[in-house]
């Protein structure tokens, strides 16, 4: 084929002379071609290879004049056929090609997306694809839906949230026992609310009758911020003038069971506080005394003291202060301390 080829290219530069030949000379050239490509099948019998560029040609010279399928000598018009078909399916593939998709979302999008799905089992995609856009994460809502934490069962709030929902509402209360330097008995009355551990009372006195705790609780809770709740242990202090003052209020009284100190567990681990970092260190010599220490306790308990169940925080929350000069204060003669900034 190589001759072919070579005078195929050296006649391209004619074709434009043809156009002025006579119609007998071009045909007379026509003949001579035939007979060659005669010689040529006689001589090489077998399946002549045919390039992209030659079925191009070919095939589309013949789809555009269809009675050039008679001057065809090398090749079957049904392969001319095949090869525009062929050509048809490689365009329509070409054109119908995959195109590039959504961007990859990243292993940090992704963990986000957990997460916020597993922290907030009652959102579905439509919040959380919300949420993120107002963080800046441009996503799309069916890529939240599909890396969202799967789950078996219909959604539902965990205990802990459960019972932070309804701590704001609780106090509890319990008498813990003080002797002074004479081995005289005081009580001490502790009220505290559930929600962020606060103190809201601290009484001392001598005789703890039931009239006595019904007043406390009067003064700690009030009349207009009153809880919803109030768990107490079964003393025989709490009397009926108690009872009676607690449902006049419109609290809610539930006793624990008996000889069951976990079910009041803030309450007695909060009175463990007060032995382990006060009561421990100091000799209480009179009831004024001890209520002087345990109200300078509240004040430090409640404004200073960092718990680890409010992350890292005090009851009255405190401000992160990152500017200034750091100064110490004592607090109960130097037992604890507080650090601000001025």
């Amino acid at each position: 084929m190589l001759p072919l080829d070579v005078g195929f290219v050296q006649t391209d530069p004619w074709v434009v002379i043809d156009l002025f030949r006579s119609r007998a000379t071009l045909e007379a050239e026509i003949l001579v071609l035939r007979q060659q490509i005669n010689v040529l099948r006689r001589a090489n019998p077998k399946r002549l290879p045919f390039g992209s560029i030659d079925r191009l040609i070919l095939g589309g010279v013949c789809r555009l004049v269809p009675k050039m399928y008679d001057a065809l000598a090398i090749v079957r018009p049904d392969t001319v056929i095949r090869w525009h078909r062929a050509g048809f399916r490689a365009y329509w593939r070409w054109k119908s090609r995959r195109r590039r998709g959504r961007p990859p979302v990243s292993l940090e999008v992704r963990g986000l997306i957990r997460e916020m799905s597993l922290a907030n089992p009652l959102w579905g995609a439509p919040r959380l694809h919300g949420e993120l856009l107002k963080l800046g994460i441009d996503i799309g809502q069916t890529s939240v839906a599909k890396y969202m934490a799967r789950r078996r069962g219909p959604p539902s709030q965990a205990w802990k949230t459960f019972l932070r929902n309804h701590a704001d509402g609780i106090v509890a209360m319990d008498l813990f026992v003080v002797p002074t330097i004479s081995f005289r008995l005081l009580y001490g009355l502790l009220i505290m609310g559930h929600g962020r551990r606060q103190v809201l009372w601290l009484g001392v006195t001598a005789h703890p009758t039931a009239e006595w705790i019904a007043n406390q609780l009067t003064e700690a809770c009030g009349w207009e911020q009153i809880p919803r709740y109030l768990i107490r242990d079964r003393d025989g202090a709490y009397g009926e003038i108690f009872i009676r003052r607690v449902r006049s209020i419109g609290i809610r009284d539930r006793p624990t069971s008996p000889r069951s100190p976990w079910q009041n567990a803030y309450a007695e681990r909060l009175i463990g506080s007060i032995r382990r970092e006060c009561l421990d260190h100091i000799v209480v010599f009179s009831e004024r005394h001890l209520r002087h220490v345990l109200l300078c306790y509240l004040d430090y308990y409640n404004g200073t003291r960092t718990h680890l169940s409010l992350n890292k925080d005090a009851p009255i929350s405190r401000a992160v202060e990152t500017a200034g000069r750091i100064i110490c204060r004592p607090i109960l003669g130097g037992l604890h301390h507080e650090y601000d900034r001025i």
